[in-house]
């Protein structure tokens, strides 16, 4: 048989081939081929297995020998905003005297910072620093990221942030997927008139950003939109046919979790301080829970997700950076698995699975990307490793040695 590019000698193959998503004991599950082999033809996986029965069935235009490496699925990261313009190093100073994410975005920053820095960039200015993200991120290993809109916060500067993302894909090489997050916090010019701004996103920024999102996402928290105000926005997000994520419980329990859970959303995202009884309710549903450890790392906060309950409570656990300019300056995947094994209680497969896998069925891409099976993207990763436990236990470096994407290697 024919193939594009034959990968092999990897030392660990980590497939993850079989039933997606993963829950509980199949999280640790990660489909481990020794001396294995990857196939691949038109970009995507024709075949996987051991390396002495793939290099007899097929004849390859390219070979690459992974030399006893770690051989993975590329990384999926199901939750970022990294679209943005500027930085908020001041406010990284104010945080480390003690002000709260509150207090900042009380004294005009947080968010509206990052808004108007936004809203002042060209649009080539954007697209060089959100691409300059992206391309670390693949650095790291990262082939699929979905991209929040948020800092525009009005109907053109939103639309203008989803245009771009085609581009933002072009100049990456990356899959990206767009989100409307046009909720994310109350602009500055609508301050005291929340339900107005609403009206203005339900009525005027969800019809005209059908064709360019593929998911609504609604900052539903302490400080941000809520309940009420959060469901009259997804209700009309999904009646227009767009899927739903909701960011809940990273400060308080308003039952934006729930509400994710009653309306079918793809998933909830944050859940630091999910109630018990609801984690119980959302791990029997469809609905993932995105664990995010870096905005807690970033926060300086002791607080983090329980990602160990939500595993053994059977739920879909998802692992992302959350890379945004204000709590979460993070754009390793690597680093969010080293996180999460020690500050959430995952073990290094769960988390490795979270990352991609699961990741991907958190950006209803589980049926293209996420696991190394005949017919998926040929989006693979080689680490500077013997053992993929590595991933966990080291941090501070980068362990990826190649980046694969669509069978062309980087």
């Amino acid at each position: 048989m024919k193939a594009d590019l034959l990968l092999v000698h990897a030392g660990q193959l980590l497939t993850l081939a079989g039933p997606s998503p993963r829950r509980g004991p199949g999280m640790g599950d990660l489909g481990v081929v020794r001396d294995g082999a990857v196939a691949v033809r038109d970009g995507r996986v024709a075949a996987t297995g051991p390396t002495g029965e793939l290099g007899a069935r097929f004849e390859a235009e390219q070979e690459l020998d992974a030399g006893g490496r770690v051989v993975l699925p590329a990384f999926v990261d199901p939750h970022t905003h990294v679209v943005y313009a500027g930085n908020r190093i001041d406010e990284f100073e104010m945080r480390l005297r003690g002000a709260t994410y509150q207090e900042i975005m009380a004294a005009g920053g947080g968010i509206m910072s990052t808004v108007r820095a936004t809203r002042a960039a060209g649009d080539q200015e954007l697209l060089s620093q959100s691409a300059a993200r992206l391309a670390r991120m693949r650095a790291q290993g990262t082939a699929t990221v979905e991209v929040k809109s948020g800092y525009g916060l009005d109907v053109e500067a939103e639309l203008r942030m989803l245009r771009l993302v085609p581009e933002l894909a072009r100049l990456s090489g990356l899959r990206l997927v767009p989100t409307f997050l046009g909720a994310h916090a109350v602009p500055a010019e609508y301050a005291g008139r929340a339900d107005r701004y609403v009206d203005l996103v339900v009525d005027e920024m969800l019809p005209r950003v059908v064709g360019l999102a593929e998911y609504c996402d609604v900052f539903c928290d302490e400080g941000a939109f809520t309940l009420a105000q959060a469901e009259r926005i997804l209700r009309r997000a999904r009646a227009l046919g767009l899927g739903l994520k909701v960011h809940a419980d990273e400060f308080a329990s308003l039952g934006a979790a729930e509400l994710a859970l009653e309306l079918g959303a793809t998933s909830a995202d944050h859940l630091m301080v999910t109630p018990a009884a609801t984690r119980a309710r959302l791990a029997c549903s469809n609905t993932a829970a995105v664990l995010l450890p870096a905005t807690s790392f970033g926060l300086k906060s002791s607080r983090y997700a329980d990602g160990r309950a939500w595993v053994d409570a059977g739920a879909v656990v998802a692992l992302a950076t959350d890379c945004n300019p204000g709590t979460a300056p993070l754009e390793s995947m690597p680093f969010a698995i080293a996180l999460a094994c020690r500050m959430m209680g995952l073990t290094p497969a769960e988390a490795v699975t979270a990352a991609t896998l699961n990741a991907a069925y958190a950006v209803g891409r589980a049926g293209q990307v996420g696991s190394l099976e005949p017919g998926k993207a040929a989006d693979i990763v080689i680490l500077d490793a013997e053992d993929y436990r590595e991933l966990a236990y080291r941090f501070g470096g980068n362990l990826v040695h190649r980046v694969i994407v669509g069978g062309r290697p980087g």
